[in-house]
């Protein structure tokens, strides 16, 4: 079991959906279910803070169904998703409805979070009487997949002084893009993307965020964030239940670079984009040294037709969600980092960022979110065993030096050697707040 910075050999006990016991020889319970999982490790399940799942409105890319199946596939036991469907959530039914078709579809824990527009602060601001229900208030501080571009800074200083969730925001400064376009009228490949969407359009952009939020003692998470400038805006000296400014790096911004457009193109395109080698040296750094503080993935399926067209039309953004953790545990193999920080950034941070009630740790009366990973035992991914709607992933061929075995939702185990138990159904996350 690898928990709370610690490694040990123990047994554990699901009752009733929850951790019932964690000791050395428990003995099987009457009509219990026993999983021999000697030579295997036990993690809590993944919490992706950060995906797109398209549904409703474009259901051609992906739906919460479809995606949920391959998270728990991938060991991602909950799921953040973002407003930016169609249409997108702006107001406080279209939120619920969300909330509605994952009740009824999701394998997957759940939560969604509250679009902002230009001109829907009230409607926002009617999120204070869920805090405890709702994930948190996204504001796309520069355009991204579904146009919600926020500029209006009268819109912004009511959010960011009013809002008593978090504000998760999505930084890129929209002038500099729009001048480094002027810059790069034709620009003829995946290559050009760093260029146009750049570091400076990234750090300005946080900037203003972090500044905002230090205006008004907001919460603020900025999410995936791409490079090594931005990295000066976030700090390591307090604990992470401290912080009231948090940042998240995704797998894909610690796995790719630039380099990687000539193999990959399209493929690769998302917003903000995979920059030069040297700014995932210092992401990897920040990652480390606790400046970057939670792993997620931003998975936001296209269709392989959709990604086939040339440059300037393709949609940005990557499928990711059933491979992060076998990413993570590549590198973990590599030495780069340890399984207790993985199970940190990935488990433990988001729980603790974003205050969840119950889950991200395996503790006693916590939910039995849990994931059994084989450490020694080979996956490769392939077209047959990628379980995303739109059927392709940007690791395709990668061989992954781990398996996962297992993933239990809520005390029920949902994925079992390749085999999705559907019947299961997630639940709506809850928040302590």
């Amino acid at each position: 079991m690898v928990n709370e910075g610690a490694t040990l050999v123990t047994d554990l006990w699901i009752k009733n959906g929850h951790i019932e016991k964690i000791a050395n020889d428990i003995q099987p319970k009457e009509n219990c279910r026993e999983i021999n999982a000697g030579g295997l490790c036990l993690l809590p399940g993944i919490i992706d803070d950060q995906v797109h799942f398209r549904e409703p409105g474009l259901t051609h890319k992906a739906t919460i169904a479809t995606e949920a199946r391959a998270a728990v596939a991938g060991g991602v036991t909950s799921f953040m998703e973002m407003p930016n469907t169609k249409p997108p959530a702006l107001t406080q039914d279209l939120l619920e409805q969300k909330f509605d078709i994952a009740a009824a579809t999701s394998v997957a824990n759940y939560s969604f979070m509250m679009g902002v527009s230009n001109d829907n602060a009230d409607e926002v601001l009617r999120t204070n009487d869920k805090k405890k229900d709702v994930a948190a208030i996204k504001i796309f501080m520069g355009s991204s997949t579904g146009n919600m571009l926020v500029d209006n800074y009268i819109t912004l200083t009511k959010i960011f002084s009013e809002s008593e969730l978090l504000i998760a925001t999505h930084c890129e400064d929209e002038r500099i893009i729009k001048a480094n376009k002027e810059k790069y009228p034709d620009p003829t490949d995946a290559s050009f993307h760093p260029l146009i969407r750049d570091v400076e359009a990234c750090f300005e952009s946080s900037f203003a965020a972090v500044q905002l939020a230090k205006k008004h003692d907001t919460r603020l998470h900025v999410f995936h964030i791409s490079t090594a400038k931005e990295l000066q805006l976030f700090s390591n000296m307090l604990p992470l239940s401290e912080k009231r400014i948090t940042a998240e790096v995704c797998v894909h911004h610690l796995h790719f670079t630039a380099d990687d457009y000539a193999r990959l193109g399209n493929l690769i395109k998302c917003n903000p984009a995979i920059k030069a080698p040297e700014n995932k040296a210092a992401l990897w750094e920040g990652l480390l040294d606790d400046r970057l503080d939670i792993i997620a993935t931003d998975h936001a399926p296209h269709t392989w037709e959709e990604k086939q067209q040339p440059y300037i039309e393709a949609p940005a953004g990557l499928p990711l969600v059933q491979h992060s953790l076998l990413l993570m545990l590549k590198y973990v193999k590599e030495g780069k980092l340890s399984l207790e920080k993985v199970v940190e950034k990935m488990c433990h941070a988001p729980a603790t960022c974003f205050q969840l009630k119950d889950r991200g740790y395996i503790r006693e009366g916590y939910h039995a979110d849990l994931v059994l990973v084989e450490m020694d035992t080979l996956t490769t991914v392939t077209k047959e065993n990628i379980l995303y709607k739109c059927g392709w992933s940007p690791l395709e061929n990668e061989v992954f030096p781990a398996t996962v075995r297992y993933t239990l939702v809520n005390g029920e185990v949902v994925y079992e050697d390749g085999k999705i138990n559907d019947s299961v159904r997630g639940q709506r996350l809850r928040f302590d707040r």
